[in-house]
């Protein structure tokens, strides 16, 4: 399992404006870019009340190499399919502000201009390989930039949570159910 703790930045005062300033200024050219590209619709995919299509390809590229595992190869379909339901349930159940954050770190991954600089996934989603989703999560995992480790621990918890929680997930971990009453 890996440590998913974060360690405090050492910064200076300077360092630590300069740092603020460049975040603020990436993620006001990602939102402006992201409302004129249309990727930032807030309109809900087809069967979804949170997730946007945009969302899809990439969830569905990060779900069945975070389920390695977990789930037998047969079922990894039926095994993705239920843990974006599950983790639609959960989105659209967050309050506003965290839904808004969820969907721009969405949005950041989804954008070719700032997926390849930030992911190494050049192209879309869709032809990724699972090497280099794996590689993907690795480098946000172990990046000396906090923001990383925290996406990264984000869309860990995410679909472990949206997974974890669905009954048909219970018998990998040798978990019986809840009690009949």
């Amino acid at each position: 399992m890996s440590d998913t703790t974060l360690e405090a930045p050492r910064l200076s005062r300077r360092n630590l404006l300069k740092v603020g300033l460049f975040g603020s200024a990436f993620l006001a050219t990602v939102g402006v870019t992201a409302s004129l590209s249309g990727c930032s619709t807030s309109v809900p995919a087809g069967g979804f009340a949170a997730l946007r299509q945009s969302d899809m390809p990439f969830l569905r590229a990060l779900v069945p190499v975070m389920l390695e595992g977990a789930v037998p190869a047969g079922e990894m379909a039926a095994a993705v399919d239920g843990t974006l339901q599950s983790l639609d349930y959960a989105l659209h159940r967050l309050s506003p502000e965290m839904l808004k954050l969820t969907l721009q770190l969405f949005d950041v991954l989804a954008l070719p201009i700032t997926r390849g600089p930030l992911t190494g996934i050049w192209g879309s989603w869709d032809k990724a390989g699972t090497q280099d989703i794996r590689e993907f999560l690795s480098r946000w995992e172990h990046s000396s930039i906090g923001l990383l480790k925290m996406g990264h621990a984000s869309l860990l918890q995410l679909v472990m949570m949206a997974w974890y929680g669905r009954p048909e997930s219970w018998a990998h971990c040798g978990y019986p159910g809840p009690p009949t009453v």
